[in-house]
């Protein structure tokens, strides 16, 4: 298995990275207090979302660009 292609710029992975350690950490934080079940659904959802843009981030290759076939300007090479 390779590592796939960086395809997120520099200063949107640390973005991304922040993000989503607030995400994770906002998530558990409120986790803890849950009332209701609905409640605690949406904090899961919220701490996954946070996993996943820390994810992304660390790895620098978002699927959903490479779905789109997006490249960041700052990304690409001139011809």
């Amino acid at each position: 298995m390779r590592r796939p292609q960086i395809n997120i710029a520099p200063a949107e992975r640390l973005g991304r990275i922040f993000v989503g350690l607030i995400g994770v950490i906002g998530g558990l934080v409120l986790l803890g207090s849950a009332g209701t079940a609905l409640v605690a659904v949406l904090e899961v959802l919220l701490v996954l979302a946070g996993l996943d843009l820390v994810v992304t981030g660390a790895l620098g290759h978002c699927p959903l660009y490479r779905k789109l076939d997006y490249t960041p300007p700052s990304l690409r090479r001139s011809a």
